[in-house]
């Protein structure tokens, strides 16, 4: 069996900015016959806490709801991911969308405003300069 990233949010584990889940049993079910889960939240492993300000990316940059620049923090974190998945030979990530880590296609403006604009997370642009497939979960 192969190794897969997948969003810790999204196993049902409270690393959600404001200390919940996305838990999406269904399609975790259907991952876990073929893949072996490594979860993982790269906003935690960028030193950031849980519960947290939302972040969003605006001109290239991650800033949480007050404007303090984050941005090293999640870099840091797509760093340690990326880590992550060479350790385990995972190619493949499934992220949660729209996050500023791991959003991938479309993610929040900048503007704190639920506004959706053409994008990619941090964590999901590294990964995928990396080689491995992002595969986004609603």
């Amino acid at each position: 069996m192969k190794f897969a990233l997948i969003s810790s949010c999204l196993i049902g584990l409270n690393t959600k900015y404001d200390g919940t889940n996305n838990l999406r049993s269904e399609i975790v079910e259907r991952l876990k016959k073929e893949y072996i889960l490594i979860p993982v939240c790269p906003e935690q492993l960028g030193g950031l806490p849980t519960p947290r300000n939302p972040c969003e990316i605006k001109d290239g940059r991650v800033f949480d709801i007050q404007g303090r620049d984050l941005t090293d923090n999640f870099y840091r974190g797509a760093i340690e991911t990326l880590k992550v998945a060479r350790f385990f030979g995972a190619d493949i990530a499934f992220l949660k969308s729209k996050s500023p880590s791991c959003g991938f296609g479309k993610v929040y403006d900048g503007s704190f405003s639920k506004k959706l604009v053409d994008g990619i997370g941090i964590t999901a642009k590294i990964l995928g300069e990396n080689g491995i497939e992002i595969v986004c979960i609603d």
